[in-house]
């Protein structure tokens, strides 16, 4: 239980520290800064440089294609939905053993019958192809986004200013 006290604080760690760098779709998406780099030095700069500066976006982008790689999976969905659930009705209406008639039932009865039902339903929903799908999508655009956003001016001022404290 304490670990679900946990999650909210959790949670407001990564939106104070990922989404307080969330830049806007203006700047994002500017047509202006988008050009092929020279070499595979200035591709590898940029992809740095971007990742860290866009790191708030490339986190909704990853989140975006999550959500939809969920809702278009339904019997995905729907695996997790009996998983996540049977795990929560087990902690909250059995903890204690059940009696009957002459049987007992307990909380390991239960989540042997729950990984009984549940594990191979999630199988079947294939969510290893969705992991590599969805890392593999994330890589393409995130990267592909990187290497083609030239830095902006903010970038040549954090050069210059590592350089004049050396």
């Amino acid at each position: 239980m304490e670990y679900v006290m946990q999650v909210p604080a959790y949670l407001k760690t990564i939106r104070e520290t990922r989404f307080s760098a969330l830049k806007g779709p203006g700047e994002f998406f500017d047509y202006h800064r988008v050009s092929r780099p020279a070499d595979m030095n200035e591709a590898t700069s940029r992809i740095s440089y971007n990742t860290r500066y866009f790191s708030g976006n490339y986190l909704l982008i990853i989140l975006g294609l999550a959500i939809y790689a969920i809702i278009t999976r339904p019997l995905l969905l729907i695996a997790l939905l009996i998983l996540v659930g049977g795990f929560a009705a087990i902690n909250r209406f059995a903890p204690e053993p059940l009696q009957l008639g002459e049987h007992v039932i307990t909380q390991k009865t239960l989540y042997i019958a729950l990984f009984v039902i549940g594990l191979p339903l999630l199988w079947w929903a294939s969510p290893v192809w969705t992991f590599f799908w969805l890392v593999g999508s994330s890589a393409f655009i995130i990267l592909f986004h990187a290497a083609l956003m030239e830095p902006g001016i903010e970038s040549e001022y954090g050069n210059m200013a590592d350089n004049t404290n050396v």
